[in-house]
């Protein structure tokens, strides 16, 4: 484990602006893009919504400006829509009030846009979710929920102009889903706290030398209690290298259905609930080895590549699965690591001795963290939202 790293931090979320405060900085440029969430949340609002308008506003010069509203702002006061040059709505469910937020700006013939990172809009591969989250199959409650999940999302997606997401792959199954769409690209990328954080930490990590005490920690940090298969393809090769290595400690945050055969590691298994956004990156900046399996099928081929770019950051090497997003992002052996299922033992143990050799893991981490910073850093990307709202300049 990496030493020198600050202890838990005092977290407020940053979200936490009044109405007319947003409204005002929707206003604030010439041509303005208002961002529609259902209720602000740790995960995807933060990346699809929030974000947004923090970059545009680090570039006044495009003449954009975003800001997020929810239905709490619809229900009291929907001037936004009205002030609005573009409506997104970020994953958000069908309803009277949606649909009639739609026709609103319909009537105004500004585009209106459905935003999503995820294959969260259509029916006929419901039962892709529903397997690889492990869900219940025989329960009539499980079934009940995702496909209302699901149908209001493809409900809205239905309604709107285009879509804009996360990877290519995820684009070409929404014009699956509904042929008429127009597609963008905007990844997920760093959010400003997130980012000076992540990057004071890897310079502390980096001043001292790379300073560690005698433990090498695995983490995985799966943010939220549904992976128990996406762990289940490194499981095997993680239990063979805690056997054989007992200066091995895997560090597993926010993943409650854990393994019974985990328990015989003792303390050597450390177990953290769901994290703050911030706390996240302390807990990922102390550990050798982030690793990210997940199985290979159309819905978790369309997930981002997050869980790279925030270890990255804080200078910690990362293992992925090569599904699309991470094939577009690691380049094996310089950033990272590509693993098959088939070879996560060879893989683990190879990131074992870059561990041991300092030079090679300093070069593969300082090569990540670079690369990070100008792909996924929170102030790059005003133009590439300017293109997937407005379209080309």
């Amino acid at each position: 484990m990496f030493l020198n790293i600050p202890g838990p931090l005092e977290y407020r979320d940053p979200w936490t602006s009044t109405y007319d405060e947003r409204l005002r900085q929707l206003i604030s440029q010439p041509k303005r893009i208002a961002y529609f969430y259902e209720l602000p949340d740790t995960s995807t609002f933060r990346y699809r919504a929030f974000n947004p308008g923090l970059t545009l506003s680090e570039h006044p010069e495009c003449g954009l400006s975003g800001a997020w509203f929810d239905h709490r702002d619809l229900a009291v006061n929907d001037r936004f829509i009205d002030a609005a040059d573009a409506l997104v709505l970020c994953r958000v469910r069908y309803s009277a009030a949606v649909a009639q937020m739609i026709s609103r700006a319909r009537a105004r013939n500004i585009p209106v846009l459905f935003d999503c990172d995820d294959l969260v809009f259509d029916t006929e591969r419901l039962h892709l979710i529903v397997d690889a989250l492990n869900q219940d199959q025989r329960s009539d409650a499980v079934w009940n929920y995702w496909f209302s999940y699901i149908g209001r999302m493809g409900a809205t997606l239905r309604l709107c102009d285009g879509l804009i997401t996360t990877n290519k792959y995820l684009a070409q199954r929404a014009n699956e889903f509904c042929g008429r769409l127009t597609t963008a690209i905007v990844p997920n990328y760093l959010n400003p706290q997130q980012q000076a954080l992540s990057e004071s930490l890897h310079a502390i990590k980096r001043d001292a030398g790379w300073e560690r005490d005698g433990r090498i920690h695995v983490g995985y940090f799966s943010g939220s209690p549904s992976h128990a298969r996406d762990f289940a393809v490194a499981a095997p090769a993680l239990f063979r290298l805690l056997d054989a290595d007992p200066r091995v400690v895997l560090r597993i945050v926010g993943f409650a259905d854990l393994d019974p055969r985990l328990t015989k590691y003792g303390k050597r298994v450390e177990v953290y609930p769901l994290q703050d956004f911030m706390n996240l990156q302390r807990l990922i900046a102390e550990v050798e080895i982030n690793i990210s399996p997940l199985q290979d099928n159309e819905f978790t081929n369309c997930k981002s590549e997050l869980k790279f770019f925030e270890a990255a950051i804080c200078g910690t090497l990362t293992l992925a699965s090569p599904t699309f997003a991470f094939r577009n992002s690691v380049r094996s052996g310089e950033t990272g690591f590509l693993v098959p299922s088939y070879m996560w033992e060879d893989a683990l143990h190879e990131a074992v001795s870059i561990v041991e050799d300092r030079e090679s893991y300093c070069n593969i981490a300082d090569a990540a963290h670079d690369y990070v910073r100008g792909a996924y850093g929170w102030d790059q990307h005003a133009t590439t939202i300017a293109r997937s709202v407005f379209g080309a300049p």
